[in-house]
């Protein structure tokens, strides 16, 4: 029997549009990501960076067709979309573009557990970084629930899908990663196809590319495995005996996430030195979809 098909409106998700015959250039020449791959009914996952190679905002891109208004859709964590407009707005300087924050309008649905079509959710496209987190439809916030009923999909609660992201190994920011202190490579861009690495220049670019090629991301996002079933809250520190490791983030179940850094982490291991959070037995997963060199025993 095929899984059930699930929805949600993820409220903490909100959406910002660029407009403009420049939009697809000018958004290339600042994001992680390459424009030419962004097309309706297909999206990136990329961010903006400071010059200092750190997450701005990290989101989606995708485009409208001319029915649905044309245009260049970002699906942004709710807590930066302000300020990636306001960014956007500031580097536009003489570009024909316009920038608009629309969050207030516009949501995102999460659509996942089963088959659907994004051809016929007007503004769709599947998640880019994994074929099993589904899809994500923007969509007015009023009409939520009829994008849900269309689909046939059961109404679910936003718990079950960042359970089920983080049973994938993904991360979400504000739950699992601060904006403006963490890196790309850090929250797994590089592993999950958000950076495009023989594309052109872009704000923060160097930073990028001498952690690919030095391979200094010393912290990362990983799963963390939970023997005994206890799943530790988001917050609670990871330790190797005394010596503290990161920091954990969602949860679900016998598996969560954890900021940890790695090279402290694959010390404690070697030397049989047990992983803990709240007192509880922790270990480290390497995702089905790790592509590199794992860097822990």
């Amino acid at each position: 029997m095929p899984d059930r098909l699930k929805a949600v409106g993820l409220v903490n998700r909100g959406v910002v549009r660029i407009t403009g015959q420049d939009a697809r250039g000018f958004l290339d020449n600042l994001l992680t990501n390459s424009m030419a791959h962004v097309a309706p009914g297909r999206a990136v996952h990329t961010a903006l960076l400071t010059p200092q190679g750190k997450l701005i905002a990290e989101f989606f891109v995708t485009e409208a067709t001319v029915e649905d208004g044309g245009g260049f859709y970002c699906d942004v964590p709710l807590l930066a979309a302000a300020e990636l407009a306001r960014r956007l707005g500031f580097y536009k300087l003489r570009a024909k573009v316009a920038v608009e924050e629309l969050s207030d309008e516009l949501g995102v649905v999460a659509v996942y557990g089963g088959a659907a079509d994004p051809a016929e959710l007007g503004i769709a496209f599947a998640d880019p970084r994994l074929p099993a987190l589904g899809l994500r439809v923007i969509a007015h916030r009023s009409q939520t629930e009829e994008v849900i009923e269309s689909l046939g999909a059961a109404a679910v609660e936003g718990s079950d899908y960042h359970a089920h992201r983080a049973g994938l190994g993904i991360g979400e920011a504000g739950l699992d990663f601060t904006l403006g202190e963490t890196f790309p490579h850090e929250i797994n861009m590089d592993q999950l196809g958000g950076i495009d690495f023989r594309k052109g220049c872009y704000i923060g670019q160097e930073v990028v590319s001498r952690m690919q090629h030095r391979g200094t991301a010393r912290t990362r996002l990983v799963q963390l495995s939970y023997p005994d079933g206890f799943a530790a809250p988001e917050g609670c520190p990871v330790m190797a005996g005394d010596k503290p490791l990161g920091t954990t983030g969602t949860a679900s179940a016998d598996i969560g996430l954890a900021m940890l850094r790695l090279d402290r982490a694959a010390d404690a291991m070697a030397s049989g030195i047990p992983i803990t959070t709240g007192g509880h037995a922790a270990t480290p997963v390497k995702p089905a979809w790790w592509r590199a060199d794992w860097p822990l025993p």
